[in-house]
């Protein structure tokens, strides 16, 4: 076997598939999906075909020019990669594969009605990155193996299906359609459903499949964005006014790195227990709402989502070893559009926030240095669970650092021709670094390529930001250490960012006394802004402040992004002497796992087990 990535069964000798057609039946009551998959492959193979699936029962496997069984075998499951599914080919230019999923799917949330705002309907919603989408349907699932697909979902008919691809129809089930799948032809057509179909066009890695399902309604808010979210006026209102600037955004970014080449640039707000802050899902960016904050600073999450159509869902790394290729210079063009559309000084704030968070995840990886590197060794670990700033921080800084060295208008020309010569294609850390090298000569000479990417920690030349609103910030936070709070009209301008970068400053050791001075000053653990709530509890209870205990068990029991609930389950475990901490993690935990998606149970799983 020729592996191509350590995250996956897919085999570098085996042909990958071009076209997926897939025909999925959601089955609410039970929290499955009845389903089937065609791969289609450039030639006719023949030998074995090594594909990912996870938490799938396969029922057939089928030559669909014959409609004869084919052998196929599937692995007892990996910890990491899920189960090997082998299918044993003769001459075949495509397979249909006849599947379900499990309840257990760890790409799939399945809301029950009272858990959506309406408490209405149910809702479903996908996450497959960063290798989840092989437990919703069989595939290569690498970023290395780019594939267009086809989907038909059939659903309640009073609900609406959203996808990351081109809505073609909604429509009656047609009989037959539904003959082969372990759902029967009977419930497929059955009184009440309704066939949504979609189309992508472009070749994009598997982890970028999306959908939801549920009472899903809209708001225009540009030429080609519409904001979706559940079918409530407050919802929706607020979103859209959130979202208002995006079209902006989106001239920015062409004028930046060229076309925009995705038709669609489409939002949609999830409920609460999305595990991300956005996902870049190609025409339909998945987002939380915690991103939406009243003062369009929610628009920078929108930049970052918007900056990846470019840098990531173009051009994508080949696997996780190089997440760095999709994340930093998304940060980095995220950070260039925020400059154009809010201001430089905006622009600084992001990247101080930043800064801090990348010299706190070299604390986090004190023991497994490895993981500061910008080009990784994953073999044998969980991309989710070591998920960090760094390949986001640090990558940024790299390009930051080659920006200043060449100058910005030298640095945009580059972007822009590497963004036109690698477009749908996917690549490793050495195929930039020698793009970069031909088109800058002498590059390696000024800038330590080797240091940058393959060393740890952060390279001496990375460069904290400077401007006049970012030093005072911090000269703030430090005079906080001598006893001295910020005066009302030193902080009278602040919005949520300010206040963030304020805190994340703050010294970790500080006496409970502070932080109540502090709060009862500033209010700043009901902040709507969950950026600044979350820091000031993580300084309550590293201060064992037990005041604010209620609030962040309400907190962990509202929202289920990642960003939040790992610094806060953390700080409730980690250290010494938190025994009172540590039964009240638990006990949050076993409360609040139910609502939590999959990808973020074993995420806090995985940082409970360490501590307990």
């Amino acid at each position: 076997m020729a592996p191509v990535d350590p995250h996956s069964f897919t085999d570098s000798n085996h042909p990958f598939a071009t076209h997926i057609s897939l025909s999925l039946y959601l089955d609410f009551p039970s929290s499955t999906i009845h389903g089937s998959a065609l791969l289609s492959f450039p030639n006719p193979h023949s030998g074995p075909l090594s594909l990912d699936a996870r938490s799938l029962a396969i029922h057939s496997v089928i030559d669909p020019e014959s409609s004869a069984s084919l052998p196929f075998s599937l692995s007892p499951p990996d910890p990491i990669r899920g189960c090997h599914l082998t299918v044993s080919l003769a001459n075949h230019s495509s397979v249909l594969i006849v599947f379900s999923t499990s309840p257990s799917s760890s790409a799939l949330q399945w809301l029950s009605p009272p858990q959506t705002f309406n408490k209405t309907y149910p809702l479903v919603y996908t996450q497959c990155q960063a290798i989840h989408a092989r437990s919703v349907f069989p595939c290569q699932d690498t970023p290395a193996a780019r594939v267009r697909y086809s989907a038909r979902l059939n659903v309640p008919r009073q609900l609406s299906a959203v996808m990351a691809a081109r809505h073609v129809d909604k429509r009656a089930p047609v009989a037959g359609e539904g003959s082969l799948l372990a759902c029967g032809d009977q419930l497929w057509c059955a009184e009440g459903r309704a066939v949504e179909e979609f189309v992508m066009e472009q070749p994009v890695p598997p982890y970028l499949f999306a959908f939801a399902v549920g009472e899903i309604g809209f708001r225009e808010v540009g030429p080609r964005t519409r904001v979706y979210a559940e079918a409530a006026p407050a919802v929706l209102d607020s979103a859209a006014r959130e979202f208002a600037g995006t079209e902006d955004m989106i001239k920015q970014g062409e004028w930046l790195f060229g076309p925009y080449d995705w038709e669609r640039f489409d939002l949609l707000v999830l409920p609460p227990s999305f595990p991300y802050g956005g996902m870049e899902n190609p025409r339909m960016v998945f987002l939380t709402p915690t991103v939406i904050k009243g003062d369009a600073s929610g628009a920078q999450v929108v930049a970052h989502e918007l900056a990846h159509s470019w840098t990531g869902n173009l051009i994508t790394n080949k696997t996780n070893d190089h997440f760095w290729l999709n994340e930093g210079f998304t940060t980095y063009a995220e950070r260039r559009i925020v400059e154009a559309v809010q201001g430089e000084e905006k622009a600084v704030l992001n990247i101080g926030i930043g800064w801090r968070g990348l010299n706190e995840e070299m604390e986090r990886f004190k023991d497994n240095m490895e993981f500061t590197k910008l080009k990784t060794n994953q073999e044998g670990v969980d991309p989710d669970d070591v998920y960090s700033q760094v390949p986001y921080e640090k990558g940024f800084q790299f390009l930051w650092r080659i920006e200043r060295q060449v100058g910005r208008p030298a640095f945009d020309e580059f972007v822009k021709k590497y963004i036109a010569t690698f477009k749908f294609k996917s690549i490793d850390t050495d195929t930039f670094l020698d793009f970069l090298k031909a088109n800058i000569p002498g590059i390696e000479k000024e800038v330590d390529l080797v240091l940058w990417t393959e060393g740890t920690g952060i390279p001496p030349d990375a460069y904290e930001p400077v401007s006049s609103l970012y030093t005072q910030i911090v000269s703030l936070a430090n005079e906080f250490k001598l006893g001295r709070m910020p005066r009302e009209d030193e902080v009278a301008d602040w919005q949520g960012q300010e206040w963030e970068l304020y805190l994340e400053n703050l010294p970790k050791s500080v006496e409970a006394s502070q932080i109540l001075a502090l709060d009862e000053r500033y209010r700043l653990s009901e902040s709507k802004d969950y950026e600044v709530k979350v820091a000031f509890l993580q300084l309550a209870i590293s201060a064992k402040c037990r005041d604010y205990y209620g609030e962040v068990e309400k907190t962990l029991k509202e929202v289920g992004r990642m960003k939040y609930l790992r610094p806060l389950y953390t700080a409730l475990v980690q250290g010494n002497g938190k025994e009172e901490e540590k039964i009240l993690a638990k006990r949050v935990f076993a409360e609040a796992r139910d609502s939590y998606h999959p990808i973020a149970q074993s995420v806090v799983e995985s940082i409970l087990s360490k501590h307990l």
